[in-house]
This record gives structure tokens, sequence and C-alpha cells, in this order.
């Protein structure tokens, strides 16, 4: 019967409830696994059956089902419980969303009617596709912006100046007024720029959801959007300020075009328009304080106070009262077209100048959308599909894009109200989109008196939740440097380049912290916890020990080919010495003790070397003959004398052979979740290099996906077999231990014949099959003779 594991410490001896438990089994490799026959092979179905399986009634059912999700929830609606709530909810959410799509229609630099349909159409697509109950479709201020900074370079104002003087003024630095501008012509082109770019954003997501790839937002992690959505926030405050001055200013997009923006600003700050400005600057703090009251009594008030729609109201009713665009010259909405505009196909040729955007105006929108729709989720016990989001999504900006609306995405505020209000289900969304269509079909001309100053406004004063992410920061230090840095890095270069190139840049940073943080990974050297089965680190704890004689190095990350270098010096580091070094040293004392053999200067006995009292210059004859005999082809080593060499002790020569201490090396592979050809090779040979200086080598706690890598990488051979492998770390040592009354030789006739054959040390390293059969580190001296 093998060993036992012996049994844990009392409880009490550790400062915890007595809770005791012993186990009796027998050490476990993983080859004696193999052979008791517990492991077997998975089961592998034919194509057929995959076919059969994939082709039933029920699968189909299931697979429409996950196509069109209201098929399944809207059957088992509870009318009762959910109708009031949703329909307060849904009002509510359409009168905010109308005011919020007629603002982000200035990001995205077109006609605010637009925006109206934007908050439209994808609620009514969204209802049939979509896997989340509570959050609010429509724009949203990044994507929007994304959205505007491509209308801006492909639409800019210059390329619509009307002729001066019966020419084209093509040096105008800052288009003081519309009149100079074909209006009618700008604004057609900004919109069929805008629908193309939402169509391709649509196809973009569809196609992702198709090839099942949701997944890739995964890389977009909590600190990365948080970075990202606050440069946002400050590209969009920078973007209304204009509007909220009511200033003057130049298109600009790209890197440091924020910078650009803010300098045309400052110097035309003095045209500045009094009525707008104060508008502008009354809506931002009568909305941010009203909402902070929603918040702070939010559990008190019913329904939040609908605050942008009462200033909006009341800011329509003021400008068409005073009349502010005749008296004042205030910028405002003039015009809201009623009903909705006819359905064109998106300009394909357009496609190749906005695919890149396209791409990351997609994984942005659907990134927001699905982290804000996994919160509610998870508070209210449900599941939404990742990939069924993206093909919901990429499906509402299709449709979206060919009836002159803008990417669709989801905000955090407004899901906020829907949910706080008493939204159950998408029904409250189909609701809200019943309000914004009578907003467009029979309101709309109510607001057309409305400043531009107030919509800017309404933005600025949402922006508030993105900009308080800033205050996470210091927190998010205390908590991961790392993480805290991809934030910093995210931000910086989204504000200083732009939006696109800036979260590129951030997702390659974030990546590079993930190979930084795998190519350096934490090593540590394990010790036993006396009386246990458990092994920690040394370093963090008291009343721990090393196995006398045994090195037990834990590496807690993937190792491959950018950090197998790394990992060969951390285990360097831990068993004290080079194997290759030892190696080395070892043959050169060698050679110098057949050196002394030779010149007589050295004899050995069964037992032990002996410094011979003859003199220098004599040599001895014994050696040469029974060299000469062995040469010659006598048969076998006549006169071999088999000595032990302790390495730890004395030589008789003047070589530096560095001590060795350990017998045995262990590998807690537990942590490793993957190895990579250039890994495989390289730890067969640091084994290699251990086994020939005399110091076993086992592996544990490898996972069995990673034995059977390590299998078809053709890691096993004659001198690395499967018996190395061990189940855990504490099976190894006990083997260890039982195998200790086994004694290790350690004599020089494998080295010595080695040198005889003309062998040079180096040559140890290039020469695997030598290093194969000289693992025993065995060495003798032949032909001698007492």
């Amino acid at each position: 019967m093998a060993p036992s594991s012996p049994p844990l410490l009392s409880g009490m001896d550790r400062g915890v409830p007595e809770i005791q438990y012993r186990v009796s089994r027998p050490i476990y490799s993983n080859p004696a696994l193999e052979r008791d026959g517990e492991r077997q092979k998975r089961p592998e179905k034919t194509f057929k059956e995959r076919l059969a399986d994939n082709c039933s009634w029920s699968r189909a059912l299931k697979t429409f089902k996950g196509v069109f999700p209201v098929f399944d929830w809207l059957l088992r609606y509870p009318v009762r419980e959910w109708l009031a709530g949703d329909v307060i909810s849904g009002i509510s959410i359409g009168l905010v969303c109308s005011l919020q799509g007629l603002a982000y229609g200035l990001l995205v630099s077109v006609s605010p009617v637009y925006g109206l349909y934007s908050a439209f159409f994808p609620l009514l697509t969204y209802f049939l596709l979509g896997t989340s109950r509570h959050i609010s479709v429509g724009p949203f201020p990044v994507t929007c912006l994304m959205v505007g900074s491509m209308v801006l370079t492909l639409a800019p104002d210059d390329h619509f100046l009307l002729p001066v003087n019966g020419s084209a003024e093509g040096n105008v630095s800052v288009v003081a007024d519309e009149s100079q501008l074909d209006v009618e012509a700008m604004e057609a082109r900004r919109i069929a720029v805008a629908s193309t770019m939402t169509v391709l954003v649509g196809l973009i997501q569809v196609v992702m959801g198709l090839l099942q790839v949701g997944f890739l937002v995964r890389y977009l992690s909590d600190p990365l959007v948080g970075g990202f959505t606050t440069a946002a926030a400050f590209h969009v405050l920078v973007s209304q300020l204009k509007m909220v001055l009511s200033v003057p200013t130049n298109n600009h997009n790209g890197p440091f075009s924020i910078f650009y923006t803010l300098s045309d600003v400052v110097t035309n700050i003095r045209q500045s328009n009094a009525a707008d400005l104060v508008a502008g600057l009354l809506t931002i703090a009568i909305v941010m304080f009203v909402k902070e009251i929603n918040a702070k009594f939010q559990h008190k008030i019913p329904v939040p106070i609908p605050i942008e729609v009462i200033v909006t109201a009341v800011a329509a009713g003021l400008s068409y009262a005073v009349d502010l665009r005749t008296r004042y010259s205030a910028n405002i909405v003039r015009s809201i077209p009623r009903g909705f505009a006819p359905p064109r196909p998106p300009e394909t040729e357009l496609f190749s100048q906005l695919l890149g955007a396209s791409f990351s105006t997609a994984v942005v929108a659907y990134a927001v959308a699905v982290s804000v729709a996994k919160v509610y989720a998870a508070k209210h016990d449900y599941t939404i599909d990742g990939n069924q989001e993206l093909l919901a999504f990429g499906v509402s900006n299709v449709f979206c894009g060919c009836f002159s609306s803008f990417v669709a995405s989801t905000a955090l505020s407004r899901t906020a109200i829907q949910e706080s209000t008493g939204g159950r289900s998408q029904v409250a969304g189909v609701i809200s989109a019943l309000i914004v269509m009578i907003v467009i079909m029979a309101l709309g001309q109510l607001l057309e008196p409305l400043q531009k100053s107030v919509l800017a406004a309404i933005v600025v004063a949402n922006l508030k939740g993105m900009f308080l992410q800033v205050t996470q920061v210091p927190n998010l230090w205390r908590q991961s440097q790392a993480d805290c840095l991809i934030w910093l890095a995210t931000c910086g270069a989204s504000v200083v380049l732009g939006l696109d190139v800036g979260l590129l840049v951030g997702l390659l940073f974030q990546l590079g912290t993930v190979v930084v943080r795998t190519q350096f990974p934490a090593c540590s050297t394990l010790g036993n916890i006396p009386g246990t089965n458990v092994y920690r680190d040394l370093k963090d704890y008291k009343h721990i020990a090393e196995i006398p004689g045994v090195k037990i190095f834990k590496c807690s990350s993937p190792v491959y080919f950018a950090n197998v270098d790394y990992f060969k010096e951390r285990l360097r580091v831990a068993v004290g010495f080079d194997a290759t070094r030892v190696f080395k040293k070892r043959n050169k004392a060698l050679k110098k003790i057949q050196k002394l053999i030779r010149k007589g200067k050295l004899k050995a006995t069964e037992t032990e070397l002996v410094i011979s009292q003859r003199s220098p210059g004599m040599e001895n004859k014994g050696f040469e003959s029974d060299q000469e005999e062995e040469g010659g082809g006598g048969g076998g080593r006549r006169g071999e004398v088999a000595v032990p060499v302790d390495w730890s002790g004395e030589l008789p020569v003047k070589v530096s052979v560095p001590r060795v201490d350990i017998h045995s090396l262990v590998l807690d592979f537990s942590a490793v979740s993957f190895l990579d050809v250039v890994a495989v090779k390289c730890l067969r040979l640091v084994i290699k290099e251990f086994l020939r200086i005399g110091v076993r080598v086992y592996v544990t706690s490898c996972d069995d996906q990673i034995l059977r890598e390590m299998e078809a990488m053709a890691f096993f051979d004659e001198a690395v077999t499967k018996d190395l492998l061990f189940v855990s770390v504490h099976d190894a040592i006990l083997y260890i231990q039982s195998q200790a009354s086994t004694p290790t030789r350690d004599v020089i006739s494998e080295q010595l014949s080695a040198l005889q054959d003309n062998k040079e040390p180096g040559q140890f390293d290039k020469d695997e099959d030598l290093m194969e059969t000289s693992d025993n580190q065995h060495t003798a001296i032949h032909g001698l003779s007492n």
C-alpha cells in the first residue's frame, strides 16, 4: 500500500473551528490513472448524428424563438402585473427620447428632425429581436459624435459655400453666417453620409452576430470603456460648446481637433450671442439641479421630474412669444418637417471611406448597449444573448439607415428612467415609440422656435454621469495599477487623437498590458504546511517548511514563447544553480581528474580517489595499457573500479563546481492554462538538463487538456516519460519520499568514456542523444589496479 496523506493539523492550533479530515489513498500518477482505465476518450458524434440533432422540430422552434425572442416572452406576458408600469414608463421615456433625439441630431451635424427618426425606428426592430427587457434603445452621445465626425470629414461646410461676387469663396476661415452656405444641399449630403454609415455599422454587426463573435466585445474591458466614454464626454462638451455660446467655428476632425475647436471658440468668443448664451447656461443649471433632486429623492418620487420636457416647452414658448430669432438673432431649430422621410438606399460608394470608422462605431455601440443590458439583466434575474444582441442592433441600424436615421445604441440615463418608472419589458419601448411618432406627426412644428443652445445644453447636462467616472480613477489605482493605466491611456489617446484612433490605441495598450503580465508571470517556491497536504508560497506563510532535498516551483501563468526565457530564469533562481553550468563544470573536473590519473598523480580504490605518492613525472603504465587494449578491440573494460564522487565535497582538482543541494524538482502546473510548441520544446530541454546532473524532475497538477497538448507536441520520449507526471504536488512528494531509500549512483564512468571519445564539455549542450544517456551522472575510472 502506498503511503497515505498525513492528517491535517488540528483546527484549534490554527485559531479556526476544529474540523479535521483524513485521506487514505494510493499515490496517483497520471500513467497509473491511464493503466487503471480511469481516463476515457471523449465521445464524438458523427456528422449524421449532429445533423439529426440540429434538424429536429424542437431545435427549429428553439432557433426561431432565439432569432425572434418576442415570440417567447410576449406569449407569457403578465398583463395585470406589468402593463401599467410599462405604459407609465413608455410615456416618460417617449418624451425624453423625443427631446434627446432632437439634441443628439446636433451631434451628428444634421437637422434635429433626423434625431427624432433615430429615436423611433430602432425601438420597433429591437422589440422583435432584442433580449433585454429594460434598455432604452436610441441615440447615444458617443456614437452620435463618432458618426458626426465622419459627416464633417466627408461633407464640411466649405464644400457648400455659395458664390460671392460671382465666384466661390474658398478661403473663409470661419463661416459666420448660414446665408453663405447652400444649407439644403449640405443637409442632404450630410444625412446621406450619416445614414450610409449607419447601414454599414448595421451590416458589420449582423456579420459579427452570424459569425458568433459577440465574445470580441470582452476585449473592451471596463477600464477601457470608462476611459473612452470619459474622453467622448470631453469631445461632446467641446462640440456643443459652440452651440451653447453660439460662436462660429471651423469644422475640425482627427488628431488634436478638440484643441483646434477650443482655439476657435476662444478666438471668436466676442461674437457670442447673448440670448443663446443665457438660455444655454440657464438650461444647464436647471436640468442638472433637478436631476440631482430626482436622484436624491428617487425612492420618494414615483416618477422622475421630466425636466428636459419642461425646459424645452418653456424655452420654445418664450422664444415664440419674444421672437428671439428676429429681435436677438437667436439660432433656432427653424424647421421640423411633419411626417417621415421616404426610405432611401445607402450610397455604397462611400463604404470604403467609412469602413474603419464604422467598425469602431459598431463595436462601441454594441459594447455600451450590452454593458448596460447586463447590469439590469443581473438585477432582475434573467439572461441576455450577446450574439442575438448583435443581430438585433445590426438589423435595427440597417433598418434605421434606410429611413434617414443614425446609429442606435442605448444610454444609461434613459434606461435608468425606464426601469425606475416601472418598465418591465420592451412593451414600454413600443409605447415610447408611439409617443415619438406623435411628436413627429403632430407636435414637431411646436418646437421650431426652440433655440439650438437649449438642445445643446440638454446634451451637456446629460454628460454628468460620464464625467463623474474621473472620480473612480484614484480608487482604480489602489485596486489595480495596470487597469488604471489602461483607463488613463485610453482617455488621453481618445482626447488627443480622436475617438476612433484613441479606441484603437487603448485596445492595443490593454493587450500590451496582458502580454507584459503573462511575459513576466508570478513564480514562487512552495513549502509544506507541517502535518498537512497543503503547499503554499514560502514568502507568504510563517509556519511552513521546505521539503529537504526537494524544490517545488510554481508558475502562475501560461508558458509560451514570450515568457519561456523568463520561466527558465526564475527556475534557475529558485533552485539556486544553473544546471547547464553545473554539467559543464563537472565535465571540466572529470577531464582534469583524467589527466591526473594519466600522470599518476591520482589513483582510486573501490571507495575513494587517493592522491598518488609517486613522483610527478611517472606515468601510469597500467592505465595506458588498458586503454590500448580497449582501443584495440579487446572486449570490454578490464580492471574497472567504480568509484562514487561526492560533488558536494572537496574535489582533488581545482575546479569550482556549483553545489547542488536538491535531488528532486517538482513543477506545479496547476495555474498553467496552455503551452505552445516553443514552451514544450524548452521545457523538455530543461528537464533533461536537470536529469543529466542527477536531479529528478516531476510535473504535477496538469490539466487534461494540457496533457493532450503535450502529447500532440511530442513532449514525451525515452528520457522524458509519462512517469514524471503526478496528479498533485503531494502525490509527487510522497513518491519522492518513498524512493528515498533507493540509493542514487554517482560514479564517473560514462562521462570519462565520453571524454575518452574526444567529447568536449560544450558538446553536451548540443548533443541531445548524449543528454538522454548521461542522465544518471555515473562516472568510473578504467584500468585502475590496486
